[in-house]
């Protein structure tokens, strides 16, 4: 019986000890960023979206985990003005591209983060667009006071079809590439 209660005294100190040491860090979000990148055969669109909220979880300098969400009504196109900005703007909002009525938000919840090097994570987390969740993997840089990442996303994953090549093959030099990228910056 003493046994018994010194492993449990011992396995309460331990689990104390790491809820310590973690850290909650909430970003910024008016000071975070996210670039958006999206191709297609005669030329590319870029833009921005921004965070709704979002927090990384440290364990020292290690990271831990994190959860972030996206204000999907942000989307705007930068390399457009004017009707042109207000027309892509629009069909990317629209149910072809990201439904932004019906789906508000976009998330990113870390499921699992691996140490590559001192300040490099791979990390591997499930992202909902539009109510649909598939698993992501890419690496994250952090610093004393940001993290940052640049990975591609299969928007066909989630049922964004729209002038996809590989599912409308017949549409030739109108073909947007299934994949777009996202440059990401966190300032906490």
């Amino acid at each position: 019986m003493k046994n018994l209660k010194t492993i449990a005294f011992a396995l309460v100190v331990a689990l104390a000890t790491v809820s310590v040491s973690a850290q909650t860090k909430k970003i910024d979000a008016a000071k975070s960023s996210i670039n958006w990148l999206g191709k297609k055969v005669t030329g590319q669109h870029n833009g921005t979206v921004n965070f709704k909220d979002g927090a990384l979880v440290f364990n020292g300098k290690k990271v831990a985990g994190g959860n972030f969400t996206v204000d999907m009504t942000s989307l705007t196109a930068t390399d457009l003005q004017g009707e042109y900005q207000g027309k892509l703007n629009g069909h990317l909002k629209a149910d072809d591209f990201f439904g932004t009525e019906k789906f508000p938000t976009a998330k990113l919840v870390f499921k699992k983060v691996v140490a590559k090097s001192a300040n490099v994570f791979s990390v591997t987390g499930d992202l909902t667009i539009k109510g649909i969740t598939k698993p992501i993997t890419f690496d994250l840089t952090t610093t004393a006071n940001s993290a940052t990442t640049k990975f591609m996303v299969d928007r066909t994953k989630y049922d964004i079809k729209y002038g996809s090549g590989t599912f409308f093959t017949s549409i030739g030099d109108k073909a947007i590439a299934d994949e777009f990228e996202l440059d990401v910056t966190l300032k906490f």
